[in-house]
């Protein structure tokens, strides 16, 4: 088998730098190129054990997040598997539920089996990460903060939720409710925010809070709040729907109801996994959830490594594509 100096002189480095190369650390595109194919010219497998027991912890990452069948999380995991993946550690996916209990019971798997660092995409602000804290192993959190003292990378949230509102009111409408995740989310709140700032800037209401609901961040959640705040006198003549599932439960409500966009304005925050409508119909508020995955999973991976600077928070930019259709 081949060893870790043959490497180096295949590939005309240090055998310092084919060790970075294993364990994560960031050396040039180049170098990495160069250990990589000597690596596969020797069939050089690294001493993972032998690894593992100098860091006193598994070549493995958590990833938990609350709903699996979600594109965007999966699109956001693909994000963190490439990153650790090219850094040699291996990535469990662990899908909480949104149930707490079932979140802290990955987190203490996680403990226990020694891994190597939790990337979370948290259920409330207060996850129950302490004993992966206790044990000095690493946890980011991802697209939504927690009331922990971690690294962080989210969306620019407060602001997606500013652009969908005034997107909509460019198009003409002019009574927008607002529909998010649940109160305790921190991105379900931010987005809601800036929804409120927008309209009650524009003067649409006297009580925003009336066209505001918070329910779960899924389909049916997006059809009952709907339904909620068209029953209201008078209705709204729009929606911002916070998420990607959201937003399809409200397209299939209006859709019944005979509002299909532009009769009835919509503004969606994250990508649609599929429409009949078209593109001009709804504003899409495009959430990159793939780079936030390589962050966190970049973030993770350099805490790992040894970096003790202070916590750091990554805000991720979106992108718009406004509706141009008028009713």
């Amino acid at each position: 088998m081949a060893t870790i100096f043959e490497v180096a002189a295949r590939a005309g480095v240090s055998p310092a730098t084919v060790s970075r190369v294993y364990n994560g650390t960031p050396v040039s595109e180049e170098k990495s190129r160069l250990v990589r194919q000597a690596a596969e010219e020797l069939n050089f497998v690294p001493n993972r054990t032998a690894r593992a027991l100098r860091r006193q912890a598994s070549e493995v990452i958590a990833l938990i997040i609350p709903d699996i069948e979600n594109p965007y999380f999966t699109s956001l995991a693909r994000g963190v598997e490439d990153v650790a993946q090219a850094a040699g550690y291996s990535v469990v996916l662990c899908n909480s539920d949104d149930d707490p209990a079932k979140e802290a019971t990955y987190v203490d798997i996680a403990a226990l089996e020694n891994m190597a660092g939790v990337i979370i995409a948290a259920v409330s602000e207060q996850p129950r990460i302490e004993r992966m804290i206790d044990r000095n192993r690493p946890v980011v959190a991802v697209d939504r903060p927690i009331a922990f003292e971690v690294d962080e990378v989210i969306m620019a949230n407060r602001d997606s939720g500013e652009v969908a509102a005034r997107s909509l009111i460019e198009a003409g409408y002019r009574r927008i409710a607002c529909i998010t995740g649940p109160a305790d989310v921190g991105t379900a709140r931010e987005r809601a925010a800036g929804w409120e700032a927008v309209v009650t800037e524009a003067g649409q209401f006297d009580r925003p809070e009336d066209y505001l609901r918070f329910a779960n961040f899924r389909v049916e959640g997006g059809r009952e709040t709907l339904a909620e705040v068209l029953a209201l006198d008078p209705p709204p003549d729009a929606v911002v729907a916070a998420n990607n599932l959201m937003g399809v439960g409200a397209l299939q409500l209006l859709s019944e109801r005979g509002l299909i966009p532009p009769k009835f304005g919509v503004a969606v925050i994250g990508e649609l996994p599929f429409t009949t409508l078209t593109p001009t119909a709804i504003t899409l508020v495009r959430l990159p959830a793939r780079e936030m995955g390589t962050r966190a999973a970049t973030l993770l991976l350099e805490r790992i490594n040894g970096d003790k600077s202070a916590p750091r928070e990554v805000i991720v930019q979106h992108t718009v594509e406004p509706a141009t259709a008028l009713r």
